[in-house]
């Protein structure tokens, strides 16, 4: 350059540089046309001396304004040959700490840009990493002329990148290589995302990893310019920026969950567009399959050339029919694992709209849905429990809804894809939530899974039944009726060893949890009985029951039981099944073992059956033992039962004194042993009564009981005898408290005014006595000792 020139683009005068770069134009102008060597000289020396001068900022800004008129001197033919000289020494200004330095650099490359056009694209990574310090800047005006820049950029990719080819000749080979990098696995094959045909300018593949390194940025502004960037990106035509999507969209769905306003609308707005983009291309390539299985029929019936598709949409592409995104590969799995690992997050805007990209991807495509169910399942039944944000929670409500159809209706071919096994284990360790609402879709997912494939639920059997029967202390009324109902069918479907380790283990659950069994313990039993074959259900726990360690216990159980057996609609088929124990002498004395442990629900069985004789030795027997409170409380509920209609075959009986002797003597003992109470008057009425038309037959008299269904043939002694040890056990258990130290109770104090206190058993002492009972009082007692208290919504025949 000449020295003038030279000594301008130094000065420290705006106006003087802008003169002497004028000078250069000129005379680059004439050295295009006479002498081209020249040009890289002066090119050389603006970078050398200027633009690399790092700590002489006006000869940098010299050089950057010389750099800008050579690059207008040149014309974007001339200035491909010589840009890679010209723009790097204008980038490495960027650098410098002088903001007056950014600013020339930012109109320098504006210029140089405003020339090159698409030949500006073959740096545009460079040119994007500068853009994206330049949008955190602290300077107003560098800020200000970075934004002019990046605005000429992003027009000039939206024109140029995907179609401009540099003039310049490139390594096609390597470029090729470079751009088919990125790889994908679906299916078992390696796709390629976009392979480049030809060597573009633009590069999206090169591209793709530097978004990936900024899109990591806290900085609110160079937020804002990123998503502006994938936005401008998304908006070119064929570049198809949505294939790269599980690049960048975790970023972006970290933005929403910035501070800044602008930054979550400009984000919601992108995440829309590139949503509405998926959509677009799930559309067009359902067209092309339709339209490529009616071309395969037509060409099979010799019909193609009347069913050719006509759609001016439809490009002619290597002689095949083409439109634009059929060919676009989604990567449908990686995009979930990414909206999965955001459906947790602390933001519920974050959480709102991962919802609704699920539940349009669902729609989408449903099958890739199948492998991530476990983990699907693990945040939104967690987010159902959402109190807090309303919409949240409905989303989540409609997407467990969409996903629960999606699983019912797979077929054979798709349920393999379908890990059971973490499926039931993510479902049933969400049972310790404590929200009502996730435990009601825990079970209505078990029902569904159950109703698809029960021989998935039933290999885990076990474990499952534990959780479903722990449920059952739920405090929601809700969650106990879906509880039962499923526990009901998954037991109808199991073997007996399963069914016995599901009545065994609610044995036990009712053992543990004393509030339940007050509560809902009979309930629960009338619900599986309505549920299952009530044969079965009590067959199964008189066998459990029948070696019971804990005899107070197994007397309650025994007791409720005893009171549905006689008056719960219900159980009308397991009654008639007594009626007629001759053929059914197996389910008659395994009910007799366990019913042992409460005497009066013992006699209750026996009359019931009509086994006058069995229930007239039982009571001899009985009456060995002491008799407590609480027994006689039961016989007097025994004596209202008598008077009940389920009773009215039995009371017939009393017209036929010849046939039936036992009955007589039977009702007659349970008459001496009671108090003369409301109960001994009720039953002494009721056998007057009967006296008026016969009277009691003698002993010599006797003959066999006809209408006795149980014969001696059947080896009463075994029964009896198991009945005797039983009480037996129980008086000793009894004995045994009595006596022990720890029951020992403080004496009253005795004065002349307190009456005596009576000696009893602690079992004694926590029943209410019944001397001179009041009937209120002694209805309570009643009620409460039957088991009359167990509210049953829904059972009319709960009197």
């Amino acid at each position: 350059m000449d020295a003038s020139i030279v000594k301008r683009l130094n000065d420290r005068v705006y106006d003087k540089r802008k003169n002497a770069a004028k000078e250069l134009e000129e005379q680059v102008k004439v050295f295009v046309k006479t002498d081209p060597d020249k040009i890289n000289a002066i090119i050389g020396q603006l970078s050398k001396d200027f633009a690399y001068a790092v700590h002489k900022p006006d000869a940098r800004n010299g050089g950057l304004i010389g750099l800008a008129a050579t690059a207008i001197a040149l014309g974007q033919q001339e200035l491909a040959q010589h840009l890679d000289d010209i723009i790097h020494p204008v980038l490495a200004c960027f650098g410098d700490q002088d903001a007056q330095v950014r600013y020339y650099a930012s109109e320098s490359l504006f210029n140089i840009a405003k020339v090159a056009r698409g030949e500006i694209l073959r740096y545009f990574n460079e040119i994007f990493d500068v853009l994206c310090k330049l949008s955190a800047d602290s300077d107003v005006s560098v800020k200000s002329g970075a934004d002019l820049l990046d605005r000429l950029i992003k027009d000039i990719v939206h024109d140029n990148a995907s179609s401009y080819i540099s003039i310049i000749p490139m390594d096609p080979e390597g470029d090729y290589k470079r751009a088919t990098q990125a790889t994908y696995t679906s299916n078992g094959e390696t796709l390629q995302f976009q392979p480049q045909q030809n060597a573009r300018a633009f590069s999206l593949p090169k591209f793709i990893p530097l978004l990936m390194e900024r899109i990591n940025t806290i900085d609110p502004f160079t937020r804002v310019f990123l998503v502006s960037w994938i936005t401008t990106l998304n908006a070119v035509p064929d570049l198809e920026l949505v294939s790269y999507l599980p690049a960048f969209l975790g970023g972006l769905l970290n933005f929403l969950g910035d501070s800044h306003t602008d930054v979550r609308v400009i984000t919601q707005s992108a995440l829309d567009l590139l949503l509405h983009e998926i959509r677009r291309i799930s559309e067009i390539q359902k067209l092309v399959e339709q339209n490529m299985a009616q071309s395969s029929n037509a060409n099979s019936d010799d019909e193609g050339d009347e069913k050719n598709v006509n759609d001016d949409s439809l490009l002619k592409h290597n002689g095949e029919l083409y439109i634009p995104g059929q060919d676009v590969r989604l990567d449908y799995p990686k995009i979930l694992e990414i909206l999965i690992s955001h459906i947790d997050a602390s933001d519920a805007k974050i959480q709102i709209v991962v919802l609704n990209w699920l539940e349009s991807l669902l729609e989408i495509s449903p099958m890739s849905f199948i492998p991530y169910l476990s983990k699907l399942l693990s945040v939104i039944l967690l987010t159902m429990a959402n109190n807090d944000n309303s919409t949240l929670k409905q989303n989540s409500k409609d997407f467990n809804s969409a996903l629960m159809e999606l699983i019912k209706d797979l077929g054979e071919a798709e349920e393999k894809r379908l890990n059971y096994s973490s499926t039931i284990n993510q479902l049933t360790s969400h049972f310790l939530n404590e929200n009502e609402e996730t435990k009601m879709a825990v079970l209505d997912w078990l029902k569904m899974l159950y109703q698809k494939s029960p021989e998935q639920l039933l290999t885990r059997g076990d474990e499952l039944f534990t959780v479903l029967l722990k449920a059952l202390s739920d405090s929601n009324e809700q969650v106990i009726h879906k509880d039962l109902q499923l526990l009901s069918e998954v037991s109808h479907s199991s073997d007996d060893k399963s069914f016995s380790y599901i009545m065994v283990n609610l044995l036990d659950l009712y053992k543990k949890d004393q509030r339940l069994l007050e509560t809902r313990g009979n309930f629960i039993l009338r619900k599986l009985c309505i549920s299952l074959d009530p044969v079965r259900v009590y067959q199964t726990l008189g066998n459990a029951l029948e070696n019971e360690k804990d005899i107070t216990f197994a007397s309650i159980i025994i007791q409720i039981l005893n009171n549905n057996l006689i008056t719960a609609p219900e159980l009308s088929p397991l009654r008639r099944k007594l009626r007629k124990n001759d053929d059914n002498w197996v389910l008659f004395t395994s009910l007799f073992k366990a019913w042992c442990h409460n005497a009066p629900a013992t006699l209750a069985l026996c009359l019931w059956a009509q086994a006058y004789e069995l229930a007239y030795a039982v009571l001899q027997i009985f009456v060995e033992f002491e008799i407590t409170v609480n027994t006689l409380v039961q016989i007097d509920v025994l004596v209202q039962l008598l008077e009940s209609p389920v009773f009215t075959r039995v009371r017939l009986q009393l017209l036929e004194p010849e046939n039936h002797p036992y009955l007589y003597k039977c009702l007659y003992g349970i008459l001496m042993v009671l108090p003369q109470s409301s109960a001994f008057s009720t039953l002494k009425n009721r056998l007057n009564s009967v006296n008026v038309i016969t009277s009691f037959p003698q002993v010599g008299q006797e003959r066999l009981d006809d209408t006795s269904s149980l014969k001696s043939t059947h080896h009463w002694d075994d029964l009896l005898n198991k009945f005797s040890k039983v009480q037996q056990l129980k008086e000793d258990q009894v004995l045994e408290n009595a006596t022990s130290i720890n029951n020992v109770k403080n004496l009253p104090k005795y004065d002349v005014s307190t009456p005596s206190v009576e000696l009893r058993t602690p079992t004694a002492d926590t029943d209410q006595s019944l001397s001179t009972p009041k009937p209120k009082d002694l209805k309570s007692a009643v009620r409460k000792i039957s088991g009359r208290s167990f509210v049953l919504k829904g059972f009319g025949g709960d009197r």
